[in-house]
């Protein structure tokens, strides 16, 4: 007899689970994400890491800043009822904005550039965001400067309309006090956090509050190569989501223990094997932070538990990182990553150009080696 069948005959048989509290509002659905065991192909022996599947949120990961950002700024009176929302960005809080106007009844003006999926153009649209797309990057800051130019000019152009400034914003990185939280409550502890890093929202928010129960956590940052947070040249970067070609304010450089680079074809890789081993995988920040959690699985000690961030899900990404065609056109499938990581003894020793890791962090804006860099806050 089959379980639905037992149920109706004898309805006492039939056991409900916990179930999530009904949600009057799409914000409702935002947290309590689950985490998820990751071994195999990365680790074997039964090591292995937990993985925060923040893909599950609406949106992903970035739905928590949004809608706390926009709250914030809501209750201080910065925002008025039915202003506009004006932000850059490359999509993740794109969805996060948008989900923040519907439930605040704001309009939403996202400024982004060519290199948005058009997928996730149409399902902004969709959500009732308009999308301003920028042509020509900035000549030094590339496209994030420029996105940031046209959003001053949006801003200008709408009188009372407001922008979360992601990159500079403490909002940002307070929103991920209850990731942490969530974190300790399924965990325990953690000993090794992983997280990308691109606005330094949630490497820095989710760290600070694990050690108030974790003192001796370890924070390790994922970026990848051709970005310059952390002290490396800017050049052409083909992964979004993490990154960047300005230094956001928001990044902790105290808070971490070390940062990888890693290539936009190791994080393909990754993220394919992350899909057909897991069935959870996610798009290019999910594949770096994959691989260098996996061998931080398999080279310390067993007991060491790690949880790595996985910002979002696999399906933005089907024009990109699972399209076969996308990634023969740009080199990046039949390429296995290395088994570790190369190591550099300070970001300006050299330009990296494949998976490489370094202990030595610093803030590029004012480390004396790196000052001639010119960064952009």
């Amino acid at each position: 007899m089959s379980v639905s069948a037992q149920a109706t005959a004898n309805p006492a048989r039939l056991v409900l689970s916990s179930a999530g509290t009904p949600c009057h509002t799409p914000a409702g659905a935002v947290g309590n994400t689950p985490v998820l065991w990751i071994d195999e192909p990365f680790t074997v022996d039964g090591r292995g890491f937990w993985a925060k599947l923040e893909g599950h949120n609406p949106g992903g990961i970035k739905d928590r800043p949004a809608l706390h950002m926009v709250e914030c700024a809501r209750s201080r009176g910065h925002l008025a009822p039915k202003a506009p929302i004006v932000e850059s960005t490359s999509g993740t809080l794109g969805l996060g904005l948008a989900l923040a106007g519907i439930v605040h009844g704001h309009p939403v003006i996202l400024v982004t550039d060519p290199g948005m999926e058009p997928m996730m153009v149409h399902l902004l649209h969709a959500y009732g965001a308009r999308v301003d797309i920028v042509t020509e990057p900035h000549p030094d800051g590339g496209w994030q400067q420029a996105r940031r130019d046209r959003v001053a000019e949006l801003l200008a152009a709408y009188p009372g309309a407001w922008c979360p400034d992601q990159y500079h914003n403490p909002d940002n990185v307070a929103a991920y006090e209850p990731l942490a939280l969530e974190l300790v409550a399924q965990l325990g502890r953690v000993d090794v956090l992983v997280t990308s890093v691109g606005t330094g929202g949630h490497s820095a928010g989710v760290s600070r509050v694990l050690r108030r129960y974790c003192p001796d956590l370890r924070l390790v940052g994922v970026d990848t190569v051709g970005s310059t947070i952390f002290g490396q040249p800017a050049g052409t970067r083909l992964m979004r989501g993490l990154g960047s070609s300005i230094y956001p304010s928001n990044v902790d450089y105290r808070a971490f223990d070390e940062v990888h680079w890693v290539t936009a074809a190791e994080a393909v890789w990754a993220c394919r094997e992350l899909a057909t081993y897991h069935y959870a995988s996610g798009g290019w920040s999910v594949g770096a932070v994959g691989l260098v959690a996996g061998w931080l699985a398999r080279t310390l000690p067993a007991e060491t538990k790690i949880a790595a961030v996985f910002p979002d899900g696999p399906q933005r990404y089907f024009d990109t990182v699972y399209n076969d065609n996308y990634c023969h056109a740009h080199d990046l499938l039949d390429r296995p990553a290395a088994a570790e990581p190369e190591h550099i003894s300070h970001p300006g020793e050299r330009v990296v150009d494949r998976w490489t890791r370094c202990t030595t962090v610093v803030d590029p804006v004012t480390d004396p080696l790196l000052a001639h860099l010119g960064a952009r806050r």
